[in-house]
């Protein structure tokens, strides 16, 4: 077998480069706030996809010193995704193809991913990440306080299961099509106990018994045409009543919702804003697609530049700091004009 063909174990790659304690903390916050028992707005924040690690922990850095400004009235968590889901497709993210030359170096992808994880929460941020690949979930779950499950796999059972499991709250993101069904009806299954195949931290093939996700929720992404508008989020809120499920939603800035262009994520937000500033309760949280400089780049012979997107192009940080005090300004008028009792923001 050839050296690249052979894959760590997860307790092989697993550190202890971060505090489990301040994790775990993280995820209760995060709960609170989709539950609407902390006031805050969670924000979802950062690259679409992690390419240079240097460049991302600079970010990270960064969005860290943004977040304690804002700690009043966001919960800022970074967008750490090492995984690209793929219609067809493309480079499919750090950990399965590290070196972006389609080489697929898993076993180094890992810990280079996980590397950058921990680095990453030794930052103090909550950290997000899309689950794509079930199989990898052991290697990073523990470093993370918000889950997603996407578009392209919001269906699959296998990741149903797996969100059941998860020890972080879950976002369920409607299918590309736009449609909501599928995702609430992932909801309602993660929320469900489940027995499925997994592995054990030394690899080996073991029985899986979750006990249900309760802070599974659902995100809108937008389809063919936007569902952040007023009306979609009503509708949604709609879907979420038929279904038997507590009134919160995560609406994603990008993706169908800006028509793939990061030019128009100020827009949406702007409409959000207004949305949560005139008191709606069940807007949880708000996704954006944000990296050091504004745009993208393709992968081409020369190695590419650490500060811009290889995926989805994204807002540059002079035109996301802007966003998130918005957002902030939009939730201090939603929190005064409705006080609740919450915690004490940690800083």
């Amino acid at each position: 077998m050839r050296m690249l063909d052979q894959l760590p174990s997860p307790a092989e790659v697993v550190t202890t480069g971060f505090v489990p304690e301040e994790i775990t903390r993280h995820r209760e916050t995060v709960a609170d706030v989709l539950a609407r028992r902390d006031s805050r707005l969670l924000v979802v924040v950062g690259p679409c996809s992690v390419h240079d690690t240097d460049g991302a922990l600079e970010y990270a850095h960064r969005l860290a010193e943004a977040s304690r400004r804002f700690a009043d009235d966001l919960v800022v968590v970074l967008r750490a995704y090492l995984e690209k889901p793929r219609t067809i497709a493309g480079w499919t993210g750090l950990v399965p193809d590290p070196t972006l030359d389609g080489k697929g170096d898993l076993a180094s992808g890992v810990r280079i991913g996980r590397r950058f994880l921990d680095d990453a929460a030794a930052t103090g941020l909550p950290l997000a990440y899309e689950f794509v690949d079930p199989f990898l979930a052991p290697y990073f779950a523990d470093t993370i306080s918000w889950g997603a499950i996407g578009a392209r796999t919001v269906a699959s059972q296998p990741h149903r299961q797996l969100a059941s499991w998860l020890p972080m709250p879950v976002g369920m993101k409607n299918c590309v099509s736009g449609r909501l069904d599928t995702a609430v009806a992932a909801v309602r299954a993660a929320a469900l106990p489940h027995v499925f195949p997994g592995a054990a931290a030394d690899g080996r093939p073991r029985i899986q018994r979750s006990a249900g996700n309760p802070d599974a929720h659902l995100v809108l992404r937008g389809g063919p045409k936007p569902n952040h508008h007023a009306h979609a989020v009503a509708d949604a809120l709609d879907a979420l009543t038929a279904a038997v499920l507590p009134h919160r939603l995560v609406v994603d800035a990008s993706h169908g919702n800006s028509g793939k262009d990061h030019n128009r994520q100020p827009v949406v937000v702007a409409d959000l804003a207004d949305q949560i500033s005139a008191g709606n309760d069940a807007l949880a949280g708000v996704m954006i697609e944000s990296y050091l400089s504004d745009g993208r780049q393709d992968i081409g012979s020369a190695p590419p530049r650490p500060d811009l997107s290889i995926t989805d192009a994204c807002l540059g940080w002079e035109r996301t700091v802007p966003l998130l005090e918005s957002l902030a300004c939009a939730n201090a008028v939603r929190r005064l004009s409705n006080p609740r009792k919450r915690p004490v923001p940690e800083r």
